[in-house]
């Protein structure tokens, strides 16, 4: 059975999917969600720390996806090239699909999503935005291929895709993708 906590970042989640964020009431995600609003208000202070909580449960949400782009057998079984494209297609998947997502990973945002923690709003807690979200991923890109060029490619692939939310191709690619990824690189192939 899902927390208080889990049901109104679920009822929160649903709100912002069918109206912008200005527009979702705490009352109407406390009643979705089964709890009264006084639960609301323990759990998130009010509505812009329910937001700020929605978008690091997407934040999560997008780098559990890369964790199992990255996870054995993948990781093993394929060449780096081919894992690095694997999280560039869930990168672009994952922004296509979720608002919140697309807006941390490009650092776009607009007045229909909740304010990202940490702009402006507390002292001391890092915006999270998409240069964290880089360095994570090239982390656990580190942590799952080892440090190097695998991990070199997975950011780099991760920078394509980003590039590609940002500036949209008429379609994606990857098979181009992973031949770019796969050759030698300019520096190794001067040598």
């Amino acid at each position: 059975m899902p927390t208080a906590r889990e049901s109104l970042l679920e009822a929160a989640g649903a709100a912002l999917a069918a109206r912008p964020w200005p527009a979702v009431r705490m009352v109407e995600v406390a009643a979705a969600a089964g709890v009264s609003r006084q639960t609301l208000y323990n759990e998130f202070a009010g509505k812009a720390g329910l937001g700020h909580a929605l978008v690091r449960r997407e934040a999560a949400w997008y780098l559990d996806g890369v964790d199992r782009a990255l996870a054995p057998p993948a990781a093993t079984a394929e060449p780096p090239a081919a894992v690095a494209v694997a999280v560039a297609e869930w990168t672009v998947r994952a922004a296509h699909a979720r608002p919140l997502v697309r807006a941390l990973l490009t650092g776009c945002w607009n007045g229909n999503l909740p304010v990202p923690a940490g702009r402006g709003v507390r002292p001391g807690v890092p915006a999270l935005g998409p240069a964290e979200l880089v360095r994570a991923v090239r982390e656990r890109a580190e942590a799952a291929l080892g440090p190097g060029e695998a991990a070199q490619r997975c950011e780099l692939a991760l920078r394509l895709a980003v590039s590609y939310l940002i500036a949209p191709a008429a379609q994606p690619v990857p098979g181009e993708l992973l031949r770019l990824l796969s050759g030698p690189s300019r520096t190794a192939g001067g040598r």
